[in-house]
C-alpha cells in the first residue's frame, strides 16, 4: 500500500474532509514518525505495532564475498517494526487450532 492508497481511503470514510486536508495529515503523522525516529525514540501505535531503532554493531572481521579480503564494517542503525496483528492472528489460529483438536 502507497500514501496515495491510505489518502484515497480516508477520503472515503471521511467525505467533509478534502484531499488536501487529508493529504496534510498522513503527512503531518509520517513526519512526526520520522522525527521521534531520528531522535532514537520508539513509536508505539496501539494495536498496529512498534517503530524502533536497533543498533548493529561494528564488525571487525567481516569479509567482501567478491575478494575475500577481510573488512571493517561500522556500526550503524536501522528502523524495526513489530506488528500486532500478526502475533493476535498467529495466537487466534493456535486457539482456533486447539478448539478444534477437542471437539
Amino acid at each position: 500500500m502507497v500514501k496515495s492508497e491510505i489518502i484515497r481511503i480516508l477520503k472515503k470514510k471521511h467525505k467533509n474532509l478534502n484531499h488536501s486536508q487529508i493529504s496534510d495529515l498522513v503527512d503531518a503523522i509520517f513526519n512526526e514518525i520520522s522525527k521521534s525516529l531520528i531522535k532514537n525514540k520508539a513509536v508505539e501505535l496501539r494495536n498496529f505495532g512498534r517503530y524502533s531503532i536497533k543498533t548493529i554493531k561494528a564488525k571487525y572481521n567481516a569479509r567482501n564475498p567478491r575478494t575475500n579480503e577481510v573488512i571493517y564494517v561500522p556500526e550503524k542503525k536501522k528502523i524495526s517494526f513489530n506488528d500486532v496483528i500478526n502475533k493476535f492472528s498467529k495466537n487466534a489460529d493456535i486457539i482456533l487450532v486447539e478448539g478444534m483438536k477437542n471437539s
